[in-house]
């Protein structure tokens, strides 16, 4: 589990490691922006969905698998993603973090 400040998670690498373990292992770039936006009603465009997922690969938070290619997409295959045992650490570490963080506010300041 990351302990440093450095390993938090941003929030659209939150974001989208929320949506992929939403969706399940057929996930990948439109589902993944879809369920973004029907969750929390962000648009978000594919560059954008599509860096976050090569920057949470890099941290290996994620891994991806080619589908076969369709004729729907021109002979070209899907490219799926899934959290990773680091990466599902990584969201139980981000949504620890965001609940001590939390934690009194409503005390303290009122209702948020």
């Amino acid at each position: 589990m990351p302990k440093r400040s450095d390993d938090m998670l941003g929030t659209l690498e939150l974001i989208v490691l929320l949506s992929l373990l939403s969706l399940g292992t057929e996930a990948y770039g439109i589902p993944i922006r879809d369920e973004i936006h029907r969750r929390i009603g962000r648009h978000i465009s594919f560059g954008a969905v599509y860096v976050t997922l090569q920057r949470l690969a890099g941290k290996g938070l994620v891994e991806s698998r080619l589908g076969e290619p369709t004729a729907e997409r021109g002979g070209r295959a899907k490219k799926f993603f899934r959290v990773t045992k680091a990466g599902r650490q990584a969201v139980d570490h981000s949504r620890h973090a965001i609940e001590a963080m939390s934690a009194g506010l409503q005390e303290a300041r009122g209702a948020i």
